[in-house]
């Protein structure tokens, strides 16, 4: 049975200790990030990835982020990455985008099978931030249908499969805006995949500063 962690009712400590303690044990959970509600597990537990995929009825090896809480949690990886690519991310994270960094030392190489060379990233605040540990994460839907912005958008089938379902209410329900710049500090170039809530751009406007 799924447990329910209300951060209105329970408040912010016991939803970070929830996820916290689902993702070491190797479970599943739902939580809320700033964009949509995702579904997340420890990016290192291949069994625990699988699961996500069934639930969602989701193609295997499709590339997911690495989602963190706390930028000292991602400083490690950030220091592999070349000046701009750098100066890039502390620009725009905090915030509502994914970044698709270079990952020359191939980090969490199940976020991305096909290409452990890259690892999308992201790194958000809000009643999660400060959870020690990073997830694997995508959005907490089905396969082809909307990305939940609130608890009760959930399907019933995905919230009875996970084992920690997180309420943070209703977000704001635009996706993250996606950027491709593995090649900034190589080639000087970046890419936007998807925009979302965070405008194209802010995102060229950004990464033209770091020149």
């Amino acid at each position: 049975m799924t447990e329910i962690v209300s951060i209105e009712s329970d408040g912010h400590h016991a939803a970070r200790s929830a996820l916290e303690s689902c993702v070491g044990e190797g479970g599943v959970l739902i939580f809320p990030a700033d964009t949509v509600y995702g579904i997340a597990c420890d990016p290192l537990n291949r069994e625990a990835i699988k699961r996500i995929y069934s639930i969602k009825g989701r193609e295997a090896g499709k590339p997911s982020a690495v989602m963190y809480f706390s930028p000292l949690a991602m400083r490690e990886l950030v220091s592999t990455l070349g000046p701009r690519s750098r100066q890039a991310v502390s620009a725009l994270l905090p915030g509502p985008v994914t970044l698709v960094i270079a990952n020359p030392e191939r980090r969490y190489p199940l976020a991305s099978p096909d290409d452990p060379g890259r690892l999308g990233v992201r790194l958000i605040e809000g009643p999660l931030a400060g959870a020690r540990t990073p997830i694997f994460q995508t959005s907490a839907n089905r396969s082809g249908e909307p990305a939940p912005r609130s608890f009760e958008e959930l399907d019933d089938g995905v919230l009875a499969a996970v084992d920690v379902a997180i309420d943070g209410g209703e977000l704001i329900g635009a996706p993250s805006t996606v950027v491709e710049m593995s090649r900034l500090d190589s080639e000087g170039s970046w890419e936007v995949l998807r925009e979302g809530a965070l405008p194209r751009g802010a995102i060229d406007q950004v990464l033209g500063a770091t020149a």
